[in-house]
């Protein structure tokens, strides 16, 4: 993938709960500005983050007219009248 992190880096977490997350940590990993990403607490004091996988994204553009998510849902508004 990216740029391996040889040593750990330390951000603090604000008074908003927010926590930035190195630029090189996230590189390693692949990740980028803009991605969605899963939260999940990992033992005491520890937590994961990892990408989110949007099943439908992945499909998005494969059907013919269906060129990103919303468009699925205009669809079922369709269905509904």
């Amino acid at each position: 993938m990216g740029a391996k992190v040889k040593a750990a880096t330390v951000s603090r977490i604000s008074a908003k709960n927010q926590v930035t997350l190195p630029v090189r940590a996230l590189r390693a990993v692949g990740l980028q500005a803009g991605d969605s990403v899963t939260i999940q607490p990992d033992g005491k004091g520890r937590l994961v983050v990892a990408p989110a996988n949007d099943a439908l994204e992945r499909f998005v553009g494969a059907l013919p007219g269906l060129t990103h998510s919303a468009a699925l849902d205009e669809l079922r508004d369709e269905w509904d009248q």
